[in-house]
């Protein structure tokens, strides 16, 4: 176990309006090789849908340590610190340009979620996949920009590097 340091947010790199489900993203992490990625378990906690439905992908038991059975597999080096949200979206509908795509509703829905991992988390540092992966243009949003725009303080706000 290991205390609870980033809530790292992500898109699912698909066209807007696509919606995904979470078979659809246990299917692409976990089927094998070549269908998948061929990971045990998938890469984000919770999944929030084009209109707003939070989906929990991976149960977690909400205390300030991340058990082995909620580490998932977001970001090679820390998941064992870190927790994953994604949005369905990310790319244009063409599914060629990168692009922030949340809608309303995942827009209201997200800011929610941070809002309640801060409060229940107090200490932890909010960034975008972006921040921790400089090849990944995920989650098509510069993070700390909206985090500053919905009231975050900068305490929880992570400055590594954004790489849109």
């Amino acid at each position: 176990m290991s205390k609870l340091k980033y809530l790292i947010i992500h898109c699912t790199d698909t066209p807007a309006g696509r919606e995904v489900s979470a078979a659809d993203i246990k299917d692409w992490h976990t089927s094998p090789k070549p269908r998948g990625r061929g990971w045990k378990q998938v890469g984000y906690s919770d999944l929030i849908q084009l209109k707003g439905e939070l989906v929990n992908l991976v149960p977690y038991n909400n205390d300030d340590e991340v058990d082995p059975w909620e580490i998932t597999n977001g970001v090679a080096g820390i998941n064992w610190l870190s927790r994953h949200v994604v949005y369905s979206g990310g790319k244009d509908k063409t599914g060629k340009t990168v692009m922030d795509t949340r809608t309303s509703r995942q827009r209201l829905s997200l800011a929610n979620y941070v809002r309640k991992t801060i409060e229940e988390h107090p200490s932890i540092m909010i960034g975008g996949h972006n921040q921790f992966t400089t090849a990944k243009k995920c989650p098509s949003f510069n993070v700390p920009l909206w985090l500053r725009s919905i009231g975050v303080s900068d305490k929880n706000i992570y400055k590594g590097k954004v790489n849109l």
